[in-house]
């Protein structure tokens, strides 16, 4: 056999090839900022993240300090109206002794007569409830003579008359009750009305 052929029979020793790479290789290589939660930090504004700590602490405070005017708000109102149920029934109480002081006798009786007792224990009494009203804030609405208002009068019907201005309580059918500045019950009236006019066309003249 020639030295040709022995040449081509034997494996050729060939060096190992180095995978080539684009641009840097994978040891040298940069990691992108999403992948590195440092970096980020590193990059991100000292004073931006102060302002928005400092921001929520303030709406923190504001609303805080809204809960506790709210809650304070509740309790002084709680406080205040507590008796505002048992006031509505115990003015009923009232107007029993109203109604019977008028159904007493205007005149004068004797000292020793039992109407004449009747009648100063129910005055007493009556007194003595409304003095009860006046220490727990409530307050009598008698409104004759004065200038209706929505807010404390309910009238019942208008009277045509000359006597009193348009608008005007001319009659107090039921006294009314306020507890401090709420209403507990409102006083139901008549107001005045302007007389009606007469129409031109039914004038007689009376001239010659």
């Amino acid at each position: 056999m020639s030295e040709q052929e022995k040449n081509q029979d034997e494996p050729s020793e060939q060096e190992p090839q180095t995978p080539q790479t684009d641009g840097v290789s994978p040891e040298g290589a940069t990691p992108e900022m999403g992948d590195n939660p440092v970096a980020e930090e590193e990059n991100s504004d000292p004073a931006s993240e102060i302002a928005a700590l400092n921001d929520k602490l303030l709406r923190t405070l504001a609303e805080g300090e809204n809960l506790r005017r709210r809650a304070q708000r509740e309790r002084e109102d709680t406080a205040k109206y507590a008796i505002t149920n048992f006031a509505r029934e115990i003015i009923s109480v009232a107007d029993n002794l109203q109604r019977a002081l008028a159904s007493l006798p205007e005149t004068p009786t004797e000292a020793d007569d039992p109407i004449t007792a009747f009648t100063d224990g129910v005055k007493l009494t009556e007194r003595e409830l409304q003095s009860i009203f006046e220490r727990h804030g409530i307050e009598k609405i008698e409104p004759q003579g004065q200038k209706f208002d929505h807010d404390r009068h309910e009238a019942m019907f208008e009277m045509p008359t000359a006597d009193a201005p348009a608008g005007t309580v001319v009659q107090v059918f039921e006294v009314g009750y306020m507890l401090k500045d709420r209403l507990l019950r409102a006083a139901k009236v008549a107001v005045a009305k302007a007389l009606p006019t007469p129409d031109d066309s039914e004038r007689v003249d009376t001239k010659v």
